[in-house]
């Protein structure tokens, strides 16, 4: 299971419909931003204009808390930043903080670079050129301070390479995001739109940088990146500084519901944000396959099998419904253990 959120392996393997699924395999917010009944005809009927991308840069500034000095480039979800970012940056080796968002890898290592071993306790090796930083990591939810960020950016600026920081989930702790950073550093800053609006369909993601790397990112982008739908939605939900404030709030409550959930199930949570909890048992494997069978789908980990992490239940139809199938699969799984609270 390389991602959440593609239930079609899923359904091959365990019947049902996508409607019949409880689907917590992502970290997407449930509870969306809610799009208009209608947009602009022109949003379709037209290539996007330099007016709808400048009021999306502006709703994006105001809401990233982006000094003004500092570039933002609109892209079509982070994931394009993601694959365009290591063919852009000038040769040599890299360093990704794991374990973490395995596209990273895949991105830097397709485009030649170098992979060195990095972890959030040793995250800056000497031969790294380049280091890469999910803040905060999905999917334990470490976080570094920005100091501690400066200090990295400040020795990459001093090797000629970048501090590639992917912030998709700092939106629910925006006090924690580094943009300040980007003034000076050769700071890279990704911010993706679907993950806490709810809306990863429409495909939006941005960039902040220094104008020079911007620029460079920019071109390589090309014109009309962004649908038109894109840019309307993104601005309006972007300006929503209402309920940007109030789903904090929301997610907050909502992840202590699950924890309650988790523990009364006898599982712990060992760490995640308020969009997604990780759990440890050694039976995790059994437990995701027992929760399948019910057509309940969770995130579980190639590289560590006593993981798995749940996204939030969109409200209580949804928690009873997991409450009932974690009895039911922990008893059918025969699992003893019930986990290790680290933090």
């Amino acid at each position: 299971m390389q991602h959440g959120g593609d239930l079609t392996t899923a359904m091959a393997v365990h019947g049902g419909t996508r409607a019949t699924w409880l689907d917590l395999s992502t970290g997407i917010n449930p509870f969306a931003w809610p799009v208009p009944g209608s947009l602009p005809p022109e949003a379709w009927t037209s290539l996007p204009t330099q007016g709808a991308l400048d009021r999306l840069l502006a709703a994006a500034r105001q809401a990233y808390g982006v000094p003004e000095d500092v570039a933002i480039v609109a892209a079509p979800g982070t994931q394009s930043l993601i694959q365009w970012l290591p063919h852009l940056a000038p040769d040599g080796p890299v360093a990704i903080v794991q374990p973490t968002y395995a596209e990273h890898a895949l991105a830097w290592r397709r485009a030649g670079h170098e992979l060195i071993g990095s972890s959030a306790e040793k995250p800056f090796p000497d031969a790294a050129r380049h280091l890469v930083v999910v803040n905060p990591n999905n999917p334990d939810g470490h976080l570094f301070g920005r100091d501690r960020l400066a200090e990295m950016a400040a020795d990459l600026a001093r090797r000629g390479g970048w501090l590639v920081l992917d912030e998709s989930f700092i939106d629910v702790v925006p006090e924690a995001s580094a943009a300040a950073l980007c003034r000076d550093l050769p700071v890279l800053i990704l911010r993706s739109f679907g993950k806490f609006y709810g809306l990863a369909g429409l495909r939006l993601g941005c960039l902040v940088a220094r104008p020079d790397i911007a620029a460079l990112v920019g071109e390589a982008l090309g014109p009309w990146c962004v649908a038109g739908p894109a840019l309307e939605i993104g601005a309006a939900a972007l300006g929503d500084g209402g309920f940007a404030q109030a789903m904090r709030g929301r997610l907050v409550r909502e992840a202590a519901e699950l924890d309650s959930l988790l523990g009364e199930a006898g599982l712990s949570v060992c760490g995640g944000t308020t969009l997604y909890r990780l759990v440890r048992h050694r039976d995790a494997r059994r437990l995701h396959d027992a929760l399948a069978r019910r057509h309940i789908w969770v995130r579980r980990f190639d590289w560590d099998e006593s993981l798995l992490r749940f996204g939030l239940p969109p409200g209580d139809l949804a928690r009873r419904r997991l409450a009932a199938a974690l009895t039911d699969g922990l008893a059918g799984a025969h699992v003893g253990d019930h986990g290790t609270r680290t933090g």
